[in-house]
C-alpha cells in the first residue's frame, strides 16, 4: 500500500515523543529532522518538505504546546494539520455546468492509466445519476479507440467514436451527439504520448478552445513520484489543469507525488484510483490521506465503502437470522462475498484506526485465502451448509478434495464458522438487552 514505510517511520518518531512525557525544544527539533528525513525517502519535493517542516517547528515549540498536558499529542495533531493543508485542506469536487452538457477532458502521458480512468470516472459519474458519454479521441495508440469500447461496454456507458479523424472534429460532434441524446457529462480520452513535446500540447490546447471544457484533468502515474510532479507542472503552464487524478495509489509507491503536487502545482487531487477494478477511483479527501498517513485510519471512507456494498434487504435477513440463530455456512458465504466487494483486506485494515496490516507480526493476509473458503463452501452439499455438524472425516476429505484443498484446511473454516455463531449470538444477547431502538447491531446496520 502507498505511504505504508513513512506510516511506519512516523509512527517510530510519534512513538519516541509519547515516551518523553514533558518535551524540550531539542526533542521536536530532533524528531522534526527524522521526519524530515522519512519524508525525503518517501520522494516528496525537496522544498516542499523545507516549508512543512519549518510550518510544523514554529507551531510545535510554541508556549501551548510545551506546556500543555499531553505534548506529544499536540504535536501530531499539528503534523496532521499540516500534512492536510499540504494535499489541500479539503475535498475539491468537479465543477458541472448549471445550463449546458459539463464537458471532462482526460490528459496524460501514455501509460498512466487514462483510458482506464475515463471509464473509472464515467462509471463513478453514472452511479451518481448522471449520464456520461465517453469519447474516444485518442486516435494515436494502437487499440486506444478498441480499448475505450471494451471498458464502456463493461460499464454499460454509450462510447462516441469517428474513427481516425481530426480530434478536434470528434470531440465537437460528441458535444452535439451528447446534446441530442440526452447525455449530461461527456468524458473526452485525449491522445497521450511517451513524453511532452509541442505537437501534443497543440492538439490538446485546439481541443480546449473548441469544447471549452469544465474541467481538465490530468491523469498521473503516482509510482513516478517526482516525475509526476514535473509533468503535472508542464500540462498546467499549458493548459491550466482544474485537478489531477492519481493512478495506482494502492501499488508499492512511497506517496511523495501525492504530498508534493498540490503544493508545487497549485492543482488540486480530484480522484486517486486505488486498484484496477473499474470501481476502484474514490473522491480525494486531504484529511483522510493525512489521517491514514499517520497510521490513524479512516473510518469515514470505511463506512462509506460499506454502506456501498452492504445489500441492506440481505443485512436485514441476515440480523433477523442471527437473532433466531440460524446462521448457516450459506450466510458465512454471502457475508464474505459482500465483504470482498469493500476492497482488499489490506485497504480495509489500513482505515482501521490504530491497527494496519504490518502491525500484525508474522500474519500474512493472503487473498487466495478468501478464495479457499469459498471453493471449500462451494464444495459442500447443501445439507452440510445447513448443518455443518454432519460434516464427520469422510465428508472432510471429499469437500477438500472438491476444493482443491486440504482437510486441515477445511477443519479451520469449520473452527472459525463456530467462532463466528458464538460472536454473532453474543452480539444477538447484548442487543436483547438494550432498550429498542438505543443499540443497533453493528455492521448490519451501517
Amino acid at each position: 500500500m502507498a505511504f505504508e514505510a513513512l506510516t511506519q517511520k512516523l509512527e517510530a518518531v510519534f512513538k519516541k515523543l509519547r515516551g518523553k512525557g514533558k518535551l524540550t525544544e531539542a526533542d521536536v527539533k530532533q524528531a522534526m529532522r527524522e521526519v524530515k528525513l522519512a519524508l525525503l525517502e518517501a520522494d516528496v519535493n525537496y522544498k516542499v518538505v523545507k516549508d512543512f517542516i519549518q510550518r510544523v517547528t514554529e507551531r510545535a515549540v510554541g508556549q501551548e504546546v510545551m506546556e500543555s498536558l499531553t505534548p506529544a499529542q499536540q504535536v501530531i495533531k499539528i503534523v496532521n494539520d499540516e500534512l492536510t493543508r499540504l494535499m489541500g485542506s479539503k475535498e475539491s469536487r468537479l465543477n458541472f455546468s448549471p445550463s449546458k452538457v459539463t464537458v471532462i477532458m482526460m490528459v496524460g502521458l501514455q501509460g498512466s492509466g487514462k483510458t482506464t480512468t475515463a471509464g473509472k470516472l464515467g462509471l463513478y459519474l453514472s452511479k451518481k445519476g448522471r449520464r456520461p458519454l465517453l469519447v474516444a479521441a485518442d486516435i494515436y495508440r494502437p487499440a486506444a479507440i478498441k480499448q475505450l469500447q471494451v471498458v464502456g461496454e463493461k460499464i454499460g456507458l454509450p462510447v462516441f467514436t469517428m474513427g481516425e479523424q481530426n480530434p478536434v472534429n470528434i470531440s465537437r460532434a460528441a458535444l452535439e451527439y451528447a446534446s441530442r441524446h440526452n447525455n449530461d457529462v461527456v468524458i473526452i480520452d485525449t491522445a497521450g504520448r511517451l513524453h511532452i513535446d509541442d505537437e501534443l500540447m497543440q492538439e490538446l490546447i485546439n481541443i480546449k478552445d473548441a469544447v471549452n471544457p469544465d474541467e481538465i484533468l490530468l491523469v498521473v502515474d503516482s509510482m513516478t513520484g517526482q516525475d509526476a510532479v514535473n509533468v503535472a507542472e508542464a500540462f498546467h503552464n499549458k493548459l491550466q489543469l482544474t485537478g489531477l487524478i492519481l493512478t495506482k495509489l494502492d501499488g508499492d509507491t512511497r506517496g511523495g507525488a501525492a504530498l508534493s503536487i498540490k503544493a508545487v502545482t497549485g492543482c488540486p487531487i480530484k480522484f486517486v484510483g486505488m486498484g484496477e477494478k473499474l470501481t476502484d477511483l474514490e473522491p480525494f479527501y486531504p484529511e483522510r490521506m493525512a489521517s491514514r498517513i499517520l497510521g490513524m485510519g479512516d473510518v469515514l471512507s470505511l463506512i462509506e465503502k460499506a454502506t456501498a456494498a452492504i445489500d441492506h434487504n440481505k443485512a436485514r435477513e441476515l440480523e433477523e437470522k442471527i437473532r433466531k440463530e440460524d446462521f448457516t455456512l450459506n450466510d458465512f458465504l454471502e457475508q464474505l462475498k459482500q465483504v470482498r466487494k469493500m476492497g482488499s483486506l489490506d485497504q480495509i485494515l489500513n482505515m482501521i484506526p490504530g491497527f494496519s496490516p504490518q502491525k500484525l507480526q508474522g500474519v500474512e493476509f493472503n487473498e487466495k485465502e478468501l478464495v479457499h473458503i469459498e471453493a471449500i463452501i462451494n464444495s459442500m452439499t447443501k445439507e452440510e451448509r445447513l448443518n455443518p455438524s454432519i460434516i464427520n472425516g469422510s465428508r472432510r476429505r471429499r469437500i477438500a478434495m472438491g476444493s482443491g484443498t486440504s482437510v486441515q484446511d477445511v477443519n479451520r473454516l469449520l473452527r472459525q464458522f463456530e467462532q463466528t455463531k458464538k460472536m454473532m449470538k453474543q452480539l444477538s444477547e447484548l442487543e436483547k438487552g438494550k432498550k429498542k431502538g438505543r443499540f443497533k447491531l453493528p455492521f448490519f446496520n451501517l
